[in-house]
């Protein structure tokens, strides 16, 4: 287990980066500190999101590893109207670790062939799966026979898609893009230990 003042600093360096995301941060600690029931925090990823669509909407995504658990949680804006002000939902969930059944990281590489060992990617996207939530991808079933004109139904691809996070490097920077790959490090090394505790 790390030594109490480590474990001090990671708790502390979730804080400041809850903080410097800027969202709610007040809220966001709140959520958390409940959900972390004064568990341990050995790693961590902080990631806000900004959408544009026929308004802005602004997202934050919290993951830290404890010694037991996943606790991931998700910060949304509401618009408001006439009849009501505006709101943000905070949700947590915590996930023992044993039942993470995947982490999957997908790393995008501009010009591949000039890649060097230690190189970063331009950007990555972390897909944590425990199977609460999945994503079903449909198509038109294909039929051998190109003169065919029957209807062949659909086919799939069934996802786990319980957390995914993307993080750019043209927009986030080479540090965000270097925590991200360091948390799906320690992440994916607790999954690996079996469902054991992680000290």
């Amino acid at each position: 287990m790390p030594h109490a003042t480590a474990r001090e600093n990671l708790r502390a360096d979730l804080s400041d980066h809850v903080r410097r995301a800027g969202y709610y941060p007040d809220l966001v600690e709140d959520v958390l500190d409940v959900a972390l029931a004064d568990e341990d925090v050995l790693a961590h990823l902080v990631q806000a999101e900004t959408t544009f669509d026929d308004a802005v909407r602004r997202h934050l995504t919290v993951l830290a590893l404890t010694p037991t658990r996943l606790v991931t949680a998700h910060v949304d804006d509401h618009e408001g109207d006439a009849a009501h002000p505006s709101s943000a939902a905070a949700t947590t969930e915590a996930v023992p670790l044993s039942e993470i059944r995947s982490v999957a990281l997908t790393h995008v590489v501009a010009e591949p062939a000039e890649h060097r060992p230690g190189d970063s990617a331009s950007e990555v996207t972390l897909a944590i799966g425990w199977g609460a939530v999945s994503r079903i991808d449909l198509e038109p079933a294909q039929c051998p026979d190109p003169s065919c004109e029957a209807d062949h139904g659909l086919t799939g691809q069934l996802t786990p898609d319980d957390v995914v996070v993307r993080v750019s490097g043209a927009a986030e920077g080479r540090d965000a893009l270097r925590r991200a790959v360091a948390f799906s490090r320690s992440l994916s090394a607790a999954t690996g230990a079996g469902g054991r505790s992680v000290r």
